[in-house]
């Protein structure tokens, strides 16, 4: 079977996309994965053997100048009518979306051929692109059990697969907490502010200084919390890029963090309690931190309402009753078969 994998944007998209793809090639199919600039290097070292790759013209709508939104939709347009062309003569058997701007020129091209196409929705809310391209698709599977958003009236079968992570954490799932006295503070690649000004301050207060903290942060914020958590005696590790994210997750007790969905369902694959705090001009960060708050894995958090104070009283409370995290921990875990879950759906 040909099966066009569409992806871009960011990692969040790729990662999930490549999982699917590694799975398809291994099962015989024939992988082609289309992507935007961004994330063609990304594609190219993590595509399967033997998988073709095909570079496509999409940048984001959500500029404010309306020249730039009108140059975007453009791009999108010219990328969806030449795929439209090259689907006339090579067609696929299914498309499979990512999400992202960069799915929707494969996703139109799809549907102008009839081609069955299946579209990925990564957030506990959909997002704008995935929402306009709902009209075109035959199946939404999502990442989490309730996505907030989708169109009333949809025509889309829509279902719950899971979104695909990393060997690392499938490998670490549902492993239990070391009580090393690990907390992980993340605020994504270029690190939070609202973190950097409430967490250490928070940490240093508590009554356990038996603490070890990894800190990720903005490089220009490194010297600054490294001299911040020296001086109170706190034990602490301030990077600028965490390499190898999987094992800071596993060693971690608590993670404190933001809330996007790759993120979230890390945790939730591993079993990790954790304390987010969703980017405010997010939308989809408020429902991922929602979903997991809402089985009991720990907190979401306003940043108009995460404080130094509240976080003190929260990291006494949690670390002073090492019971209280087992339990956040058990809670957080849901299994992982997204990558089965995905493949069975399109070759059903």
């Amino acid at each position: 079977m040909k099966i066009w994998i569409a992806t871009g944007g960011t990692g969040g998209h790729v990662f999930p996309a490549l999982s699917v793809a590694e799975a398809l090639a291994a099962a015989g199919h024939k992988i082609t994965i289309s992507c935007d600039g961004r994330v063609r290097e990304m594609v190219s070292r993590g595509a399967p053997a033997g998988a073709r790759r095909v570079h496509i013209w999409a940048s984001g709508v959500g500029a404010k100048s309306k020249l730039r939104q009108m140059y975007a939709l453009g791009k999108i347009g010219v990328s969806a009518s030449a795929l439209a062309l090259r689907f006339m003569f090579s067609r696929p058997d299914r498309v499979v979306a990512f999400g992202g701007y960069a799915s929707v020129p494969a996703v139109f091209a799809a549907h102008l051929w009839r081609v069955p196409t299946y579209l990925h929705e990564q957030n506990a809310a959909i997002g704008r692109a995935n929402k306009f391209a709902m009209r075109w698709v035959k199946t939404l599977m999502t990442s989490f059990p309730s996505v907030a958003g989708i169109p009333a009236g949809t025509s889309a079968h829509v279902i719950y697969t899971g979104l695909p992570v990393r060997r690392e954490f499938l490998d670490a799932s549902n492993s239990p907490l070391t009580h090393g006295g690990r907390i992980l503070v993340t605020g994504g690649s270029l690190g939070a502010q609202i973190l950097d000004d409430v967490v250490p301050g928070a940490i240093a207060a508590m009554k356990n200084k038996k603490i070890f903290v990894t800190h990720q942060t903005r490089p220009e914020n490194v010297a600054r919390l490294q001299k911040f958590y020296a001086d109170n005696k706190i034990r602490a590790n301030v990077l600028s890029f965490v390499h190898d994210m999987a094992s800071r997750i596993i060693d971690a007790d608590l993670i404190i963090g933001r809330s996007g969905a790759s993120t979230v369902v890390e945790l939730q694959t591993v079993g990790r309690p954790a304390i987010l705090v969703p980017l405010g001009i997010n939308p989809d960060q408020a429902a991922n931190a929602a979903a997991f708050a809402k089985n009991g894995g720990g907190f979401a958090v306003e940043q108009s309402k995460f404080t130094a104070r509240w976080l003190t009283a929260t990291l006494n409370e949690l670390f002073d009753n090492p019971s209280r995290l087992d339990k956040m921990a058990a809670k957080a875990f849901v299994p992982n078969d997204a990558v089965d879950n995905i493949v069975s759906a399109i070759l059903k």
